[in-house]
């Protein structure tokens, strides 16, 4: 069987050469860009089994331009490299939904075992919910993904099932029986799960107050969000916030 391909795409020579290095030891091949443009041809011309991207590349381009065109080809699983991005960078990143971040700086262990998990994961994979419809020519696909961009695109406002089901032929009822059968599910899940995602990236990414999330992301309060972030994380919300900062200063 054939080593693990993965693709950095890095314009800083010294972070591109440090993760090659990191990635060679554990047996990964290995090849580096600083382009968007290049990353493409790559993917073009050889099969990879991983991309690695930092955000801010210093091109017209940027990695969250490479990043949607990953998640538009949909055929190889892609993690940011990362430092703080300015909230506006961060929603775009969102958009792409990305399988994971590495933040700068990062240690070895960071590195090697974010991509061991997700290469485990991308192997056995249902990266999506949304991915996972076909559309062909069955209606009720179709009406689920327009709900679910509808929740992607509004993730931060206070979304209701009758809201959603509004946006059907079906019933309340109805409604989520379908969601449920198509997407394993319910829609409250879905929804809670999206909100959590975009918390962790706020978390990650940006010093906004925690309570300022909750309330950003449309939790009808803190304590709410609080509780919903523990449950779905194993942690509180600042415990989060703590071991990311920890990692960017060791």
């Amino acid at each position: 069987m054939e080593n693990p391909a993965i693709l950095i795409v890095e314009d800083e020579a010294l972070i591109a050469m440090h993760l090659k290095a990191i990635l060679e030891e554990q047996d990964y091949e290995v090849e580096t860009c600083n382009s968007v443009e290049d990353a493409i041809t790559f993917l073009e011309t050889k099969q990879l089994s991983l991309v690695l991207i930092d955000i801010n590349l210093n091109r017209d381009k940027d990695g969250v331009d490479l990043g949607t065109y990953l998640l538009d080809e949909d055929n190889t699983p892609y993690v940011y490299i990362t430092s703080y991005a300015d909230k506006v960078t961060l929603d775009r990143v969102n958009e792409t939904r990305p399988n994971g971040y590495i933040v700068k700086p990062f240690k070895e262990t960071d590195v090697t075992s974010t991509i061991s998990i997700i290469l485990n994961n991308f192997k056995h994979r249902k990266i999506d919910y949304t991915r996972n419809l076909t559309v062909s020519d069955d209606p009720i696909p179709f009406r689920l993904k327009e709900v679910i961009k509808y929740i992607n695109d509004n993730v931060g406002a206070k979304l209701e099932i009758e809201e959603l089901a509004d946006m059907t032929p079906w019933k309340r009822h109805h409604f989520m029986k379908i969601f449920m059968k198509y997407l394993q599910v319910s829609p409250y899940q879905y929804v809670l799960t999206r909100k959590i995602e975009k918390a962790k990236s706020l978390l990650l990414e940006t010093t906004i107050p925690i309570n300022e999330i909750a309330y950003e992301l449309g939790f009808n309060s803190y304590a709410n969000f609080c509780n919903a972030f523990k449950k779905n994380c194993n942690m509180t919300a600042e415990n989060y916030r703590k071991r990311v900062q920890s990692c960017k200063n060791n």
